[in-house]
């Protein structure tokens, strides 16, 4: 049977499994994604990754497709790198706004960037409509009666997902 169509269960909590599925698609893998994102090193770099989350996955899985399982961990991170990178590039057209004696320095960028990407990635692990009514509110100063309008639910839903995204908010900042 090709390897491509190899069954085999996975303690992913065991390196030696998840070895096995690095040398049976690791190749397969990078050259999957070099052919997706057209370059050599954001490959190798989400290949590493997404067998690093394997490796530090606690799941124990019968897996039916493997690549199809590794292609679903690298499409996520894809999408959360090029996600980070749009994030970076609105902050510095924001930057490049100021005048030269309001630019901050290059930690203060460094750390804004670094605050950025985790309220990123805070909202991206919310429900879409707790990150919508939170993003209508907080950008587009929508009432809550208007986001409840546009979202098709009562504004009572629209306080629940405002405290949901403050809990996160709160938790991302207790972790710090």
């Amino acid at each position: 049977m090709p390897a491509s169509h190899s069954f085999f269960t996975v303690d992913l909590q065991h390196g030696d499994a998840v070895g096995q599925l690095y040398g049976e698609h690791h190749g397969w893998l990078l050259s999957w994604l070099r052919h997706k994102l057209g370059s050599a090193h954001l490959a190798a770099d989400l290949a590493h990754d997404t067998f690093l989350r394997v490796l530090t996955s606690r799941a124990h899985v019968t897996l039916l497709q493997p690549r199809a399982y590794l292609c679903t961990i690298a499409h996520g991170l894809a999408v959360n790198h090029w996600r980070r990178l749009d994030v970076e590039r609105a902050y510095l057209e924001a930057l490049a706004c100021l005048p030269e004696a309001l630019a901050p320095s290059p930690e203060e960028r460094l750390l804004v960037l670094e605050a950025l990407h985790q309220a990123d990635a805070m909202l991206a692990r919310l429900p879409h409509k707790a990150r919508r009514a939170f993003l209508m509110h907080q950008l587009d100063g929508h009432t809550y009666a208007e986001i409840a309008q546009e979202l098709g639910v009562s504004e009572r839903m629209v306080r629940k997902y405002m405290a949901q995204v403050m809990l996160q908010c709160l938790s991302l900042s207790l972790a710090d």
